[in-house]
């Protein structure tokens, strides 16, 4: 069971470190169609990350507070490279930020399959539809990556 809350929570941080990514996107890209989408993406996030809250609770555990300070953490040094890479606007460090996103998002797709593929008839997964839940991630990802390769194409095409 512990070795079960322990993945749990290191999904949970990892939803932390996507929606703080997120929010440093949504900001630097301000009125952009981008940041519409991004905006979009971020409250289905949130969205999955109550969900894996309410399961971390079922199974009487705690959210892993220090789990959660590490990725919070992570994402600050994360936007430090991706800065050096060229963050701001259509650059480099954008291409990346998304590539981190669309993994992360695939991460969390695959803690879906295996809960339901292990334990999907507990009854303390009751409720959850693990499938919809799989299903949304797989949608997130095809957004995440049709963002990543238009924006792949503009600053590609300016890197000389």
């Amino acid at each position: 069971m512990r070795q079960l809350v322990t993945y749990l929570n290191d999904h949970l941080a990892g939803s932390v470190s996507a929606v703080e990514l997120l929010d440093h996107l949504i900001k630097s890209h301000g009125d952009e169609p981008l940041a519409k989408s991004l905006q979009e993406i971020r409250a289905e996030i949130v969205a999955d990350q109550d969900v894996l809250k309410k399961i971390v609770q079922r199974f009487n555990a705690n959210e892993s507070a220090v789990r959660k300070a590490g990725a919070w953490i992570a994402e600050k040094i994360a936007r430090i490279k991706l800065a050096a890479a060229g963050q701001k606007k259509w650059q480099l460090g954008l291409v990346q930020a998304l590539e981190v996103l669309v993994l992360g998002v695939t991460g969390k797709q695959l803690l879906w399959r295996a809960l339901n593929a292990s334990i999907g008839t507990s009854p303390l997964l009751r409720g959850v539809d693990l499938v919809r839940l799989e299903e949304r991630a797989i949608q997130q990802i095809e957004h995440l990556e049709t963002l990543r390769l238009e924006v792949a194409r503009e600053v590609l095409l300016r890197v000389k």
